[in-house]
């Protein structure tokens, strides 16, 4: 046998060989994710619960889904555990940036300059003319026009 005909043989394995490395690399990585929880620590499901850690099994984990309400995952189920930061951003929608950049006026002033402006608004909102949105006669001469044969829009003679 010469080595032509065993290349598309060598070249197959050599692929095969390299999408299993890459898929075992994928599964140790969860594993060790997987491992390194610790009761206390938001998870997301592979379902996209998120929840918090209670109690962890061998192959099971306890979870807190809500204050209160406990459910027992198996541990595969897991698709992430989330950094503190991350879990309360998502879940209890906490958000350090904006926490940051509040401005609260010395005085109530600017905030009932903006309720006048926007009454006066409404004002000249309410003095424009309204919109006609009735149809007008040439809609009524095509309808009359397609009822012509006796059919409505979409009837066919097919039974």
């Amino acid at each position: 046998m010469s080595i032509v005909t065993l290349l598309p043989f060598i070249v197959l394995i050599g692929a095969m060989f390299l999408m299993t490395r890459s898929a075992k690399k994928k599964q140790q990585a969860a594993a060790q994710m997987r491992n390194e929880m610790q009761p206390g620590t938001g998870v997301r499901t592979i379902g996209g619960m998120y929840a918090t850690v209670k109690e962890i099994g061998d192959e099971t984990v306890l979870l807190e889904v809500a204050p209160g309400v406990h459910a027992v995952y198996a541990k595969n189920a897991i698709g992430a555990v989330l950094d503190d930061s991350e879990y309360n951003r998502i879940v209890h929608g906490d958000d350090e940036e904006s926490d940051s950049d509040t401005v609260v006026p010395d005085d109530a002033s600017s905030l009932t300059e903006a309720a006048e402006a926007t009454d006066e608004d409404a004002e000249t909102v309410e003095d424009a003319p309204k919109a006609d949105l009735t149809k007008k006669s040439g809609a009524a001469e095509a309808a009359a026009e397609g009822q012509k044969d006796g059919k409505a829009d979409g009837e066919t003679d097919a039974k």
